[in-house]
């Protein structure tokens, strides 16, 4: 088999470079995120350092490391108390829709934008990235605070109401009916709480089928099964995060523990790259274009998140820090907002250029915000 030299030279000068830059972010107890993204627009689309060979490892590299960030995310709790959590968060569930997709459509009307554009920014600036945050809340050592279940529940249900977003907004962007819309957002939701319904069911199976002595079989079980059950989720319109997400509830125990420890530096490694192309995707010559309205909404839309996040939180009785610290760590947009700005591609510019601005500003400062927003402090606070 030939080993292309420039592919090999180019993903070690990244992963180097993103090596250097995130003990520089670490020497000042900062995320690493925000320097990843940044070292991705300087090797992405316009960027002063392109990596042409390396665009297929990061391309496929990045949807496995939002999959392994979620999957250890959800190996941290156990599907019965997670299924309660989301029950109690309904509430928090409205709360967000409302503060969060109303700016976006705002914008879009004030900007005098059809339909379909106000439509997609209400849900770029509606939904929260999970991936950036499942990492923040692992990089913050926050997993065990109280305020932290509330966080989770509400970027599961937002990603539940991406699985009803997404079918029709594509069919609406594809000049579809509205029927064909209605049509596929029932059709993902009705799969996507059968999915549920049965990890709550009958999750408890998965366990028995993965465990195993070796962890050599443990990681090659449980990264095969989540992998599939990603691709399905996808398949189904759903998220390949919530797949994930679900896989990780299903396994409790030692084989939950061993699991964390095995996929912990794959994790890390992938979850890298993912942030990396975020950065990769955007163009930096589109950013300003509509750089001064895309910051005016970063900050109402920062403003809202942390309202809701503060009223998920109170809900589970944290103290007014922990709510500070839940409401800081939604602030994050990524990926959902991304595929958005995707289908809406060159047919709506405007939009397209005011999306990956904000999505930009969003998954940068967000981490920043976050850091600041209560630190590493105990569940008790």
């Amino acid at each position: 088999m030939e080993v292309s030299r420039a592919l090999l030279f180019e993903v070690g000068a990244l992963l180097t470079a993103l090596a250097l830059l995130g003990a520089v972010a670490r020497r000042f107890a900062l995320s690493p995120i925000p320097v990843y993204l940044l070292a991705g627009l300087s090797v992405g689309k316009g960027g002063i350092v392109p990596v042409a060979a390396a665009d297929d490892f990061i391309t496929t590299g990045a949807p496995i490391g939002i999959v392994l960030l979620l999957l250890t995310l959800g190996l941290e709790f156990s599907t019965t108390e997670f299924a309660s959590s989301l029950r109690h968060h309904m509430p928090s569930a409205g709360v967000d829709i409302v503060l969060n997709a109303t700016p976006g459509a705002l914008a879009g009307w004030l900007l005098g934008l059809n339909g379909v554009a106000i439509f997609a920014l209400a849900g770029v600036t509606y939904i929260s990235s999970s991936g950036v945050i499942a990492r923040l809340l692992e990089d913050l050592d926050r997993l065990g605070n109280r305020e932290t279940p509330a966080v989770l529940s509400v970027l599961v249900l937002e990603d539940f109401a991406m699985a009803a977003y997404l079918p029709m907004f594509t069919v609406l962007a594809l000049r579809g009916s509205w029927i064909e819309a209605l049509a596929g957002t029932l059709a993902a939701v009705a799969a996507l709480l059968a999915a549920f319904a049965a990890s709550f069911r009958w999750g408890h199976h998965v366990g028995r089928l993965v465990a195993h002595p070796d962890s050599e079989q443990l990681l090659l079980r449980v990264l095969g099964l989540t992998l599939m059950v990603a691709a399905l989720a996808e398949l189904l319109h759903a998220s390949a995060a919530v797949g994930a997400f679900l896989v990780g509830l299903t396994l409790t125990g030692e084989t939950a523990d061993r699991a964390r420890r095995v996929l912990g530096p794959l994790r890390d490694l992938f979850a890298a790259i993912f942030f990396l192309a975020i950065g990769v995707s955007v163009d930096p010559r589109g950013l300003l274009p509509m750089l001064p309205v895309a910051i005016a909404l970063a900050a109402v839309t920062g403003a809202t998140k942390v309202l809701t996040g503060m009223f998920a939180a109170r809900r589970d009785g944290a103290a007014r820090r922990g709510q500070l610290r839940a409401g800081t760590a939604l602030i994050a947009r990524g990926e959902f907002s991304l595929i958005i700005i995707g289908l809406v591609g060159a047919s709506i510019p405007t939009v397209a250029a005011l999306a990956t601005s904000y999505v930009f500003i969003m998954a940068t400062i967000g981490p920043v915000l976050a850091r600041y927003g209560g630190g590493r402090l105990a569940a008790a606070a």
